[in-house]
């Protein structure tokens, strides 16, 4: 251990990824019993306290870089300790190594501070301003594998050696090394290679991504990477990318910057796939930036690619061509396929641009042909790329269908070829029907018609498939049950499960509510074959039964009226002997007392209908008295004579006045019907009648129709009932 304690300075990182300045105190390194280990610590020269104390594990990495040892106890937990001289560094190193059990190392990095920051109190390791590289020479490629080695430990480290890297073109040097060490057949060099360039593919920098996959270096990454010190042998990887993987130009490519990018693309992914692990749900950060390089070129392609019009026009030409060879044609197809995967990375608004400008270049017509073919392999590709069209722009391939119904001579329509790509599928497992059915779905959700376009409403478009394709659709289901129906007049036959999917069919219907579907099952007698099967099914508890059963107790749950009065007016004496459920009766109790409200509301309805109709004549009557009162006031006002007989004179012709408007308005009110309610007679005015007359012009109401009451007016000559006048 050490014996001269000597002066260090301590530093500790931070969560910032910033180094802090601890303090400066004497370092040793002592046996601690609670501990079970030896124990690093640093105490302050005036006081004494402990400014370090920290345990030597076997499994930490510690780390010398000239007069620094670093180690790190965390992912952004780390501790520096800078010695005055570097025999002191030297001397506490070996300690370290002999606490480890390891050989100490030789010293790999200069000095990292220089004397000048020594004198600083606040100083800290920053190593990414003065990393030192050593020169590009075979000598030296031990040191550089070090170098990048400890580099990955921290983010600072990553970031100095970056620097270090991207400088005098540093990797093309180590990159000519290569060829030197590959002509020499120096295993030990090819190796440190090896770990040099997979390190820096770690350190996870797109300016170094750049230099590496470009042209002139991607390949002797390439070659590098070959030799891993793992292997008793080195693949041959360059061999498989420059002779056995192929570049198949399905039209050829003209534009050299695409063609170069799709070279780089494939090559960039293969490195990625094939030389570095699998990152796990812990490390996914580790690559991030070979990741998004690679989405970038990806999204450089499909643009270049859509930019040419000529380019997509051409291949939908091909593959419209009936002269066009099977294995081009195949080739055009997986283009397509790949060029719409790539696609998916574009953010939505520019993959909904891309796919409307390839239904625009005519991408619809030519999915057709391939989906008429009988390659279940290419039919199922043709469907992938479809399912992304109507996924992204349903409208327009809609729009499509409605236009080809308009145009098409021979009556193929595309979506019939789709329905009749799900019935006929030959496959045991119906991987091509659940694809056709998926697209199907899509097709006619009603969400994918809200923002349809103005020319392919949703209304249209479903009256366009309900006339042309919904006979295909339920072709089959006809023709299993028309025979049955008609001959035995029960559900879909003896088959029981056929009999179950009716019952779910049907019950599905019930439950959206809607009065139109309940008005075709009340018009087409739709639960005689249910009832009927019901009473076949006898008294066998099974599921047949309890699926009935369920289907007439959710009627009288959710209390559906018109369904319960159909059951109960058409059912309800065959059903009534089934006394193990309450349902039916239940449905009985709900139908009364239906029933019994809608008496009540019509007799309220009675009652209050007169009642309001006389209060309102009442009210019309008085405001008329009461307008000529004024009226005759004010006429008496304006001729009224200065003396009191006079004025009496007045009052008395404008009582007798009054008294005859009064036995004018008299009141009849209407006859009862037989129904309950009242008959209202509409007469028009007096003067139409050519009789004597409403000075208003309105038309009379007869309320009730009292005649037995005229009569007895009549005998005792009492005066007649007022009218009421309701105004026109």
């Amino acid at each position: 251990m050490v014996d001269n304690q000597c002066y260090v300075k301590v530093c500790t990182l931070n969560d910032d990824q910033q180094w802090v300045f601890l303090g400066t105190g004497l370092i040793s390194l002592t046996y601690e019993e609670w501990a079970q280990g030896v124990l690093l610590l640093v105490r302050s020269e005036s006081n004494g306290s402990l400014i370090l104390e920290s345990k030597i594990n076997p499994d930490t990495s510690y780390h010398k870089e000239g007069k620094l040892i670093i180690w790190f106890e965390g992912e952004n937990h780390g501790t520096a300790i800078h010695f005055q001289d570097t025999a002191s560094c030297h001397e506490v190193w070996k300690d370290v190594c002999q606490v480890q059990g390891k050989v100490p190392c030789a010293e790999i990095i200069h000095d990292v501070m220089d004397e000048s920051e020594e004198e600083e109190c606040d100083d800290s390791p920053k190593t990414a301003e003065l990393l030192d590289l050593p020169n590009c020479e075979l000598g030296k490629l031990g040191q550089i594998a070090d170098l990048v080695t400890l580099g990955l430990t921290s983010p600072m480290g990553k970031e100095s050696l970056a620097l270090a890297l991207e400088r005098e073109d540093y990797i093309k040097k180590l990159l000519q090394l290569f060829h030197t060490c590959e002509n020499l057949e120096d295993a030990e060099g090819l190796h440190q290679l090896h770990e040099i360039i997979k390190g820096i593919l770690f350190l996870n920098k797109t300016s170094l991504y750049e230099i590496l996959f470009s042209e002139e270096c991607i390949m002797d990454v390439v070659g590098c990477l070959e030799y891993d010190p793992a292997l008793a042998q080195p693949k041959r990887h360059r061999e498989f990318l420059t002779q056995n993987a192929k570049f198949r130009e399905v039209i050829p490519i003209t534009d050299c910057e695409l063609r170069q990018k799709i070279h780089q693309t494939y090559r960039i992914q293969y490195i990625h796939d094939i030389f570095l692990p699998t990152p796990s749900k812990f490390q996914e950060d580790v690559l991030s930036s070979l990741t998004r390089f690679i989405f970038s070129n990806k999204v450089k392609i499909v643009n270049i690619v859509q930019e040419d019009d000529e380019y997509l026009a051409e291949v939908f030409a091909q593959i419209r061509d009936k002269a066009t060879d099977d294995d081009k044609w195949r080739d055009l197809v997986f283009f397509l396929k790949e060029f719409c995967a790539f696609s998916q990375l574009l953010h939505h608004e520019n993959r909904c641009a891309l796919f409307t400008t390839l239904i625009e270049l005519g991408i619809l017509p030519a999915l057709k042909i391939v989906m008429g073919m009988d390659d279940l392999q290419i039919r199922s590709v043709a469907t992938d790329i479809l399912a992304d069209l109507v996924t992204y722009t349903p409208s327009m391939f809609q729009r499509f269908i409605m236009e080809e119904a308009q145009q098409s001579e021979d009556g193929k329509l595309f979506i019939n070829l789709i329905i009749e790509q799900m019935l006929c599928d030959t496959d045991p497992e119906l991987g091509g029907a659940v694809q056709s059915m998926e697209l199907l779905c899509a097709l006619l959700d009603p969400d994918n018609m809200l923002a349809t376009h103005r020319k392919c409403k949703r209304s249209e478009f479903l009256d366009f498939f309900y006339k042309r394709c919904i006979h295909n659709f339920i072709a089959p289901l006809l023709s299993t049950t028309s025979e049955d129906v008609c001959e035995e007049d029960n559900i879909v036959g003896s088959d029981k499960n056929s009999v179950l999917c009716a019952l779910r069919f049907m019950r599905r219907m019930i439950d959206l509510k809607d009065e139109l579907y309940n008005f075709y099952i009340i018009e087409g007698n739709l639960f005689k074959p249910v009832v009927n099967a019901l009473l076949d099914n006898g008294t066998r508890y099974n599921m047949l039964n309890s699926a009935i059963i369920e289907l007439f107790e959710y009627i009288r749950v959710e209390n559906i009226k018109s369904l319960v009065a159909h059951i109960v007016e058409e059912f309800y004496e065959t059903l009534e002997s089934i006394e193990y459920v309450q349902t039916f009766k239940g449905l009985k109790i709900e139908y009364e007392q239906e029933k019994y409200r809608q008496n009540q509301v019509w007799k309220n309805m009675y009652s209050v209908v007169p009642s309001k109709v006389f209060c309102r004549g009442a009210s019309v009557l008085e405001e008329k008295e009461e307008t000529s009162s004024k009226e005759n006031i004010e006429e008496g006002k304006a001729g009224m004579p200065s003396s009191e007989s006079d004025f009496q004179d007045h009052y008395d012709k404008f009582v007798e006045t009054k008294k005859a408007k009064e036995n004018e308005d008299k009141v009849d009110l209407p006859q009862k019907t037989s129904f309950g309610g009242f008959r209202f007679t509409s007469f028009h005015s007096a003067s139409d009648a050519g009789g004597a007359g409403n000075p208003n012009g309105s038309s009379m109401v007869d309320l009730v129709d009292y005649s037995a009451d005229k009569e007895e007016d009549k005998e005792g000559e009492t005066p007649p009932r007022k009218k009421l006048y309701l105004s026109s």
